[in-house]
């Protein structure tokens, strides 16, 4: 796996924005070219990435809702590898150019792909993974998203990047992640015969041991409520870990397990601390044609962890039903200000029925403040924000015994000052969004047990493991109007 050309960018909320250093590997190049034969894409200037780059990002045109060339529903934009039009032929493409954005830094690289048309599915390119995972080091390296752009944190790590590239990532191919932070011990000479320390443990652990194991599953969700649509629901979980443990190669141990009727983990991409892999695991793939169920587990992590917190391993997994169902009814009454609302949400019988929090949100988009709100609930309790263009109906800790809550009732507007503007949201196009977390369980079934993780060093640490299930963008729209529709698989 090689690496064709890197660019960091910096920019202040959209503007200012310039390329601070770019890097290309001719000999790369050479093989890309070779391998495309005649629909070869030459990599253009600087200048002429940049501006793709902020085509597709969203950070050019910002007063312009609709971009053709961004916008198009032509266009399945894959984050974070993205495909960049360099010009009108089919030919003029520059595809996968991996991007990872965070606060005022933009990093964005072009892996080498050996295979030719069609196109092989990201999860089985080994130059994604790889690639994404020297940004991600190179992104930490430079100071993270709290960095400034013109304070004195940037320009000088930047210019140590030819000589960070030369050691992590020589003529193209990478090797290694660059150090977060200067080693505790610099200056000091390392004993003869003394292991080599790996790039991404910067330093010795002094003081008591532990060991902090976190797995957190997230759930994003579109529900219609109409037979004609379908609805959509994916299932990604992230495991974190904070190691404190002596030594300078220390080896700790995560196995991650799943009961006998869990769903099996897929797409799982591993730190490169991770020493070794059981090939299985890596071929599960939740866009490959082949069986992703022929492997579940149990999945082994052996790794000599940093000694900062760092994410370990990331998965996918397909889930038969979203965790809660729910229906979204708004209807206009004869005034023309006068609006009739209808929730209905269940909660499914294989979730716990413990919450950390549970709220469910009704924004109202281009109309003016709301006058009455004569609306029951079954259960929890309905506040109205003080700007007077949202409910808020927060449902506390539990869902009834029944499972099951629903919300009635009339809303009227004929405020003074106008509401928030959405140019998607007009007449009934309306949505419902829940925000729930909830402890010490997981949708696929995925967990950590205490007593699974090994750790092999001088004392024995104190091992906490905890995970939890979290929603993002869980929307469900207003089935009495029209709604935004994909046409395939929510993509990550």
């Amino acid at each position: 796996m090689s690496i064709r050309a890197l660019w960091i960018i910096t920019h202040e909320k959209g503007e200012h924005v310039s390329v601070r250093f770019s890097r290309r590997f001719p000999t790369v190049e050479y093989r890309a070219k070779s391998l495309a034969g005649s629909s070869y894409q030459a990599v253009p200037e600087d200048s002429a990435v940049l501006q793709l780059l902020l085509t597709e990002l969203g950070l050019a045109d910002p007063g312009k809702p609709y971009v053709a060339q961004r916008d198009d529903c032509l266009n399945q934009r894959r984050t974070p590898a993205l495909e960049l039009h360099v010009d009108s032929s089919a030919k003029g493409i520059l595809w996968p150019v991996l991007v990872i954005s965070r606060g005022p830094l933009i990093l964005a690289c072009l892996p080498l792909v050996e295979a030719g048309e069609p196109r092989p599915p990201l999860s089985s390119l080994l130059s994604v993974s790889q690639g994404l995972t020297l940004l991600e080091g190179l992104q930490s390296f430079l100071g993270g998203s709290e960095i400034k752009t013109d304070g004195d944190g940037l320009a000088p790590r930047l210019a140590l990047m030819p000589s960070v590239l030369q050691q992590v990532c020589p003529l193209g191919t990478p090797l290694d992640v660059p150090q977060a932070r200067a080693p505790s011990t610099a200056g000091v000479p390392a004993a003869a015969g003394s292991p080599r320390q790996p790039a991404w443990r910067t330093g010795q652990h002094r003081g008591r041991p532990a060991v902090n194991v976190a797995l957190t599953e997230t759930v994003r969700c579109m529900q219609y409520g109409d037979p004609s649509k379908q609805d959509l629901w994916d299932v990604y979980g992230t495991v974190t870990c904070k190691c404190d443990v002596e030594g300078v190669l220390p080896n700790v141990t995560v196995t991650l397990t799943l009961p006998p009727n869990g769903s099996p983990l897929q797409d799982i991409l591993a730190h490169p601390c991770v020493t070794s892999l059981d090939s299985s695991i890596l071929n599960a793939s939740s866009v490959d044609d082949g069986d992703g169920s022929a492997f579940s587990g149990p999945y082994k992590f052996p790794f000599c962890p940093p000694l900062e917190p760092f994410k370990l391993c990331s998965y996918t997994s397909q889930v038969p039903v979203p965790p809660i169902l729910g229906s979204y009814q708004l209807k206009q009454q004869q005034e023309v200000n006068h609006l009739r609302v209808s929730v209905n949400l269940k909660l499914h019988e294989s979730v716990k029925n413990t919450f950390e929090y549970c709220e469910a949100r009704l924004p109202f988009f281009n109309r003016v403040q709301m006058s009455t709100v004569d609306v029951k609930v079954s259960s929890g309790h309905l506040d109205v924000n003080k700007e007077k263009n949202l409910l808020v109906w927060v449902l506390g800790q539990k869902f009834p015994k029944s499972r099951e809550v629903t919300m009635e009732g009339g809303i009227r507007f004929s405020g003074q000052l106008p509401g928030p503007v959405d140019p998607l949201c007009t007449d009934l196009t309306a949505y419902l969004k829940l925000y729930f977390k909830v402890p010490d369980l997981t949708l696929s079934g995925c967990s950590v047990d205490q007593h699974s993780v090994q750790v092999y060093s001088c004392a024995k640490p104190k091992i906490v493991t905890c995970r939890e299930l979290q929603s993002k963008e869980y929307f469900i729209w207003n089935s009495t109007g029209p709604a935004p529709v994909s046409s395939g698989q929510m993509i990550l």
